[in-house]
């Protein structure tokens, strides 16, 4: 099962975060936010599919986040947890802890954004349109 996510990158994305990476359907980034990867998402994890959820609640599902840039790609994996709410209307977030807020739609993450490829990085930064999959299996 899938949910795709469109949203855009924004001057101020750093990817700099240790332990997490988040898309927002916020439409602004300080340069704070050094876990965001893309703004103005067009969907949050509280209007995913509820298959799609459940799926996601299961301890043992492979959860993978692949963004698709300008020709480059990058995806994480990481797995899923019973305690995942997908009911905020603003953010996806990725962990590589096992931390669950909700915002969190995968835990146990390969890396954070500071493990995003900087070529990557740097195409986010110029503004560039994103496209987010969502994978769980």
């Amino acid at each position: 099962m899938e949910e795709v996510i469109h949203a855009r990158g924004h001057e101020n994305v750093s990817a700099e975060h240790a332990s997490t990476f988040e898309v927002t359907t916020d439409d602004y980034l300080t340069p704070a936010g050094d876990c965001i990867l893309a703004i103005d998402a067009d969907r949050a994890p509280a209007d995913f599919d509820p298959e799609f959820v459940d799926a996601c609640r299961d301890e043992t599902a492979t959860i993978t986040v692949a963004l698709e840039i300008d020709g480059h790609e990058a995806t994480v994996s990481g797995r899923g947890d019973p305690d995942l709410e997908f009911t905020n209307e603003r953010s996806a977030v990725g962990r590589t802890s096992d931390y669950v807020d909700n915002r969190t739609v995968v835990v146990g993450a390969e890396f954070a954004a500071e493990g995003f490829d900087r070529e990557l990085v740097d195409t986010l930064a110029d503004g560039a349109d994103v496209t987010v999959r969502i994978t769980v299996e």
